[in-house]
């Protein structure tokens, strides 16, 4: 439905969702299913494959500043920019899962998914600074109507490509193949959707971004709300990266993954409005500290699950899901809310908060893997061993991850701590 509303004009917000759809598809999704595949269709090793992301990861270090730099540099053509990074994306995409690797699989998989996820990062800089003036445009509360039509239409290019795969199984041809075919097809649609948005100039940034980074760094509760933030998000990476193996390998559920990880991303998009309100009338951090416990109490019995155990597993999805629809929307709005403080521009605060994110993904694919091959892991004919290091490795360390940020969250000191509007 967002794609039929958002095809027929780029002034009208549904195609706004379905260009954030699309990028959505080609995000943390592939982080996940990526690795698999390239586990199981060309035998690469767990510890080169952490190896290669985590370099991946520091590519994004790099070159995320340089990416906003050549979006400002370019913005009077935006439209042809913005159309050769999505040819790349869709490209990326075919050539990492639908074109057997024309020479060294790990080389193929690094290269196809630098210019994958170079062309999302700077998609997604241009998407976000164009939505200011179009935001504008749309009048009283347009900040609002745009953001909503946006983020609902990444949820539902999440929820499609986590559970895309799976179903595509039950077609004739092979899934991830399918699965690049389609995502190329709908990001031309998207990009021809979008193609006169682009026109109107993008928002200008107050100050320079260096002197923004300075800033942010430079306040002690905003540094402390990063570290918040980068703890916080660990125990995600953790699971995101482990989350295909634990499923076929643990619970012995091959073809649930896709419907699982559905449950997860739709439980945490069912339960957001509901933390808001309980912010409203709690406070943020009260609430937030509550489901982050809630999360803690939840995803340690995954630790004790076995093969069968399908039904328990989908109503820790459920509850887990759900308090990452605490962090999402609160955690932000307290980063938000000092962002106010600190500078009259946040996006500096913003992209390090996502730079935050980005860090702790590269950590978990540095670390986990290689410990999990070093145990013996190699897939469902694992040892016992080998499956109880993966258990552990998937429900206990984001646990223990998510109580240190507990702690750390509870003795920030924050000043105005009355409830945020969020």
């Amino acid at each position: 439905m967002i794609l039929r509303m958002g095809l027929g004009s780029s002034n009208h917000p549904g195609a706004w969702a379905a260009f954030a759809a699309m990028l959505a598809m080609a995000g943390l999704p592939i982080y996940i299913h990526a690795p698999k595949f390239y586990v199981d269709e060309y035998g690469v090793g767990l510890a080169a494959l952490g190896a290669v992301l985590f370099a991946l990861r520091l590519i994004d270090f790099v070159q995320d500043p340089a990416l906003g730099w050549l979006a400002r540099a370019t913005s009077s053509h935006r439209q042809a920019m913005v159309a050769g990074a999505g040819a790349l994306m869709a490209l990326s995409m075919l050539g990492l899962f639908a074109v057997e690797p024309p020479f060294a699989p790990l080389a193929w998989f690094a290269l196809t998914l630098t210019g994958l996820f170079s062309a999302f990062s700077f998609l997604t800089i241009c998407f976000y600074a164009q939505g200011v003036p179009r935001a504008e445009a749309m009048g009283a509360g347009g900040h609002v109507r745009l953001a909503a039509w946006r983020e609902t239409g990444a949820l539902v290019g999440v929820s499609a490509a986590a559970a895309g795969p799976t179903l595509l199984a039950l077609g004739p041809n092979p899934p991830f193949e399918a699965f690049a075919i389609l995502f190329a097809m709908f990001a031309l649609g998207t990009l021809w959707a979008m193609r006169r948005a682009w026109a109107a100039p993008a928002a200008g940034s107050t100050g320079t971004a260096w002197a923004d980074f300075a800033a942010v760094l430079g306040d002690a509760t905003a540094r402390r709300l990063l570290m918040v933030a980068l703890v916080n998000a660990a125990p995600v990476a953790v699971t995101a990266t482990l989350f295909l193996f634990y499923v076929e390998s643990r619970l012995a559920a091959p073809g649930w993954e896709g419907p699982l990880l559905l449950l997860f991303f739709l439980s945490a998009a069912a339960a957001a409005p509901f933390w808001a309100l309980a912010a409203r009338r709690f406070g943020a951090r009260r609430v937030l500290l509550f489901a982050m416990a809630l999360a803690v109490a939840a995803f340690g019995f995954a630790a004790l699950l076995g093969p069968g155990d399908l039904l328990p597993f989908a109503v820790i999805c459920v509850i887990t899901g759900a308090a990452l629809g605490a962090d999402l929307t609160l955690l932000s709005a307290i980063f938000a809310r000092r962002m106010a403080s600190v500078l009259p521009e946040a996006a500096a605060g913003f992209a390090l908060w996502a730079f935050v994110s980005k860090a702790t993904l590269a950590l978990a694919a540095l670390t986990v893997l290689p410990f999990l091959e070093a145990q013996g892991f190699t897939g469902p004919d694992s040892p016992p061993a080998a499956l109880t290091a993966l258990a552990l490795s998937y429900a206990l360390l984001p646990c223990a991850l998510k109580l240190a940020a507990i702690a750390l969250l509870a003795t920030t000191r924050l000043e105005n701590e009355a409830p945020p509007h969020v």
